[in-house]
C-alpha cells in the first residue's frame, strides 16, 4: 500500500477487486443463451443445455408461469415454454432466473431485508416494460432486462454502504442531496456505476450497463450514448415509480423525483398519474404471486 494512499483511494480499490471477483454467469447459461440467440436451434437443445441445473430450470417455469406472460395453463417443461413464449422471451426468463441467486439475499447496508432486492428488480422489471409498451420501437424484453439489472450493483456495495451508514446518512441530511451522490462522495463510486460494470463483467448489452449507471440521472447520459436514451429514460421513470409507491424503498429510497425532462422526452408528462395507477395493479399482482411462491 503506498504510504500517500488516502483511505478513499484504498476502499475503491477494495470495491473494484470485489467487482471482479464477482462470479461470472455459468457457462451451461451462457451457451443456452446463445443457442437462444440462434434461430437454427431446436426447443429441445435449449432444454438439454437448461437441465444441467435443475434449481434453474424450476426458477425459468416458475417465471414463465407468472401472470406477468398471461399463458392460460400450466407451462411444465422449457421446450413447452420455448413453443409457446418463442426464443426471446425465454432468453429474458433464463437470464432473470440466472441473476436471481445474486439478487436473493438480504442487503442489509441498503435496509433490504432478505428477497426484497429481487421484488424490488422486478417489480422495476415489470413497470419498465409497461412504459414501453405505451411506447413505439421499445423492445419489450430490451425493457425488462434492463430494469431487472438496473440495481445490480447494490451486490458489491452493500457492505462499504453498511459500514458508512452513518456518514453518508449525515451527508444526506446536511447537503440535501440524493443518497447515491453522497455514496460516491463517501466511497468513491455509487451501486449505479458499480452495476454498469459487473453488466459490463457479464458480456452482456451495453443498453443494460447503460440503463444501469444512468437509472438515478438520466441526464448525465453521454450525448455518443444517446441511442440508449428511450431506454434509460424508461428504466428511469419505472425505478421513480416503484420507490413512490413503497415497492423496494430500501436506504437510498427516500429522494424519488421522476425527471421532468425524462417525461417531456418520451411524451409521457400528462400520463403519469395513468402509469402510476396501472404500476399499482402490476405491482399488487406481483407481490401476490411472490407470496404465492410462485416467482422463484
Amino acid at each position: 500500500m503506498a504510504k500517500d494512499e488516502s483511505p478513499k483511494e484504498i476502499i475503491k480499490k477494495r470495491i473494484l477487486k470485489k467487482v471482479q471477483n464477482v462470479p461470472s454467469l455459468p457457462q451451461f447459461v451462457l451457451l443456452t443463451l446463445k443457442k437462444l440467440d440462434d434461430e437454427r436451434s431446436s426447443a429441445s437443445d435449449v432444454a438439454s443445455s437448461l437441465s444441467k441445473d435443475q434449481g434453474l430450470v424450476v426458477r425459468v417455469l416458475r417465471l414463465a408461469n407468472s401472470a406477468y406472460y398471461g399463458i392460460p395453463r400450466t407451462i411444465t417443461s422449457v421446450t413447452e415454454a420455448v413453443a409457446i413464449l418463442g426464443f426471446k422471451t425465454l432468453r429474458s426468463i433464463v437470464l432473470a432466473a440466472s441473476i436471481y441467486p445474486f439478487m436473493a439475499q438480504s442487503q442489509k447496508g441498503y435496509a433490504l431485508d432478505r428477497g426484497e432486492l429481487w421484488r424490488h428488480s422486478l417489480g422495476v422489471a415489470y413497470v419498465s416494460r409497461f412504459i414501453g409498451s405505451k411506447l413505439s420501437g421499445v423492445d419489450l424484453e430490451e425493457a425488462y432486462l434492463a430494469g431487472l439489472l438496473h440495481d445490480i450493483g447494490k451486490i458489491v456495495l452493500n457492505e462499504y454502504v453498511r459500514y458508512g451508514y452513518s456518514i453518508i446518512s449525515k451527508i444526506v441530511e446536511e447537503k440535501v442531496i440524493p443518497f447515491t451522490e453522497a455514496e460516491k462522495e463517501v466511497l468513491g463510486f455509487d451501486h449505479a456505476e458499480i452495476g454498469a460494470m459487473i453488466i459490463d463483467q457479464w458480456a452482456l448489452p451495453e443498453v443494460y450497463a447503460m440503463a444501469a449507471h444512468y437509472h438515478h440521472m438520466p441526464e448525465d447520459l453521454p450525448e455518443e450514448k444517446k441511442n440508449y436514451r428511450t431506454m434509460v429514460d424508461v428504466v428511469h421513470i419505472a425505478n421513480a415509480m416503484c420507490l413512490m409507491l413503497g415497492f423496494g424503498l430500501g436506504a437510498d429510497g427516500l429522494q424519488h423525483n421522476i425527471s421532468e425532462m425524462a417525461l417531456e422526452r418520451l411524451n409521457l408528462k400528462d400520463k403519469v398519474e395513468m402509469l402510476l395507477s396501472e404500476a399499482v395493479n402490476i405491482l399488487y399482482q406481483l407481490d401476490e404471486e411472490i407470496r404465492s411462491e410462485e416467482i422463484v
